[in-house]
């Protein structure tokens, strides 16, 4: 301890003695404000006293490390919950595997009445792109489908409470809304010349009024900005884009026909004439929003594990109560109890956990670890926003590390570069 510090505990005990019975005046008067600031130093100095080998990395935060076989060998603040930021991925990738399997494939619905009207019902395909419409299209021209009027999406599959927790309406593709039929993630791929002349910029996506629409403001260059960027309605924005894209794909494939688009659902006297499973499944889903950190990936796999378990419409609420289930068999209650988890991606701040529960949380995940991608040698989940960086994941010799830190200073790389060298317990820094 400091001489500085020791002085402060010494008058501290002195002031507070018990079997003095009461605090002299005097002596209080004399020394107040020392001993206020002695105490407020004494607190300040036990909150980071937790994690004393890296007190000039962790102002507020957690680590923990354990050996191959699990058993903690070194950590602090193993109990208390932070926000997780994007880590809570591998809590959705957990649940999807469980409830769903790695086999699982998307489905999307396609019913014609007899004015030639498509009708789009689907279940979130989050990789329902460019490639996979013009698949579809080569399978409903096989089956004898030379014209489409009408468009509509049926929207009937999904009965959001709202849109994604924590999800702002800035123009980042991250923040795009969700909904049962999603194309392109939701963001336009556009290029604006020095001209203004707005286009698309990908080959395998025509220009859309949407992208001019979007993107009408912005300066030369290339973009991917969300659909719903500013205020919009999600659901009719998320028609319109989907509708403009198959009606452009739609002639580009040589179907004949032009007629209404927006939201209808599928009349009873239409049929069903394609059922189209996405040529991606989970597991590749899953190494996507994993590797690449895709909120909008992994919150149409948090939904879907809620509907494949409860039922239709898919529910946040349905989602919850399935990845739950999932913690509580595979974690245990206790466990379980420590991740509070209110949307599939990291972006909500009400998400909770703590470094215990994550640690525990690899260890059932350790058969896919593969799925992770590699930062400073190590397979590791990271989760960053504002004032959040958290990494989790497996060490080279097999050990599985945390790091949160809901903190200003970014210090996690600095933190994993010191836990990759340790071969042994810190003394005084294992919690039980």
């Amino acid at each position: 301890m400091k001489p500085a510090c020791a002085a402060c505990r010494r008058l501290v005990d002195r002031l507070l003695r018990k079997n003095q019975g009461r605090v002299n005046p005097r002596m209080l008067s004399r020394n107040l404000v020392f001993a206020l600031f002695c105490l407020i130093l004494l607190f300040g100095q036990a909150a980071v006293a937790a994690c004393p080998s890296l007190s000039n990395l962790i102002e507020k935060g957690s680590y923990v490390v354990a050996d191959q076989n699990g058993t903690i060998i070194s950590g602090c603040n193993l109990d208390t919950p932070f926000i997780p930021a994007s880590i809570i991925k591998l809590s959705t990738a957990l649940a999807g595997f469980s409830v769903l399997g790695p086999d699982y494939r998307f489905t999307t619905f396609f019913y014609l009445d007899d004015q030639e009207n498509l009708y789009i019902k689907g279940t979130g395909d989050p990789l329902l792109v460019s490639e996979e419409i013009e698949r579809i299209f080569i399978a409903l021209r096989a089956r004898g489908i030379t014209r489409i009027n009408g468009i509509f999406v049926d929207p009937s599959l999904f009965a959001l409470e709202h849109q994604v927790p924590g999800r702002e309406d800035s123009a980042n593709p991250y923040d795009a809304p969700v909904g049962p039929v999603v194309v392109n993630f939701n963001s336009v791929p556009v290029k604006v010349s020095g001209k203004r002349t707005i286009i698309s910029s990908e080959p395998q996506t025509p220009t859309l009024p949407l992208m001019r629409e979007v993107a009408k403001n912005y300066l030369p260059g290339t973009y991917r900005i969300n659909i719903c960027a500013g205020s919009c309605n999600p659901e009719r924005r998320m028609a319109r884009y989907t509708t403009e894209l198959f009606r452009a794909l739609q002639h580009r494939a040589g179907i004949a026909g032009n007629g209404p688009e927006g939201i209808r659902r599928v009349p009873e006297s239409a049929r069903l004439v394609y059922e189209h499973k996405n040529s991606r499944d989970l597991q590749y889903l899953t190494r996507a929003f994993l590797k690449y950190s895709s909120n909008f990936i992994s919150n149409l796999v948090f939904l879907s594990c809620g509907a494949q378990r409860f039922g239709y419409p898919a529910t946040w609420d349905k989602a919850r109560r399935a990845v739950r289930e999932v913690l509580v068999r595979q974690l245990g209650e206790k466990t379980a109890a420590a991740i509070h988890q209110v949307e599939g991606a990291g972006l909500s701040r009400e998400n909770r956990v703590t470094a215990r529960a994550m640690l525990d949380l690899l260890e059932v995940f350790r058969p896919h670890a593969d799925l992770l991608r590699k930062r400073m040698g190590v397979l590791t989940k990271s989760g960053s926003m504002k004032g959040i960086y958290n990494y989790a994941g497996y060490l080279r010799d097999g050990r599985t590390y945390v790091i949160m830190l809901n903190q200003q200073q970014n210090t996690r790389r600095a933190i994993l570069a010191r836990l990759k060298k340790r071969r042994y317990p810190v003394t005084g820094e294992v919690q039980r």
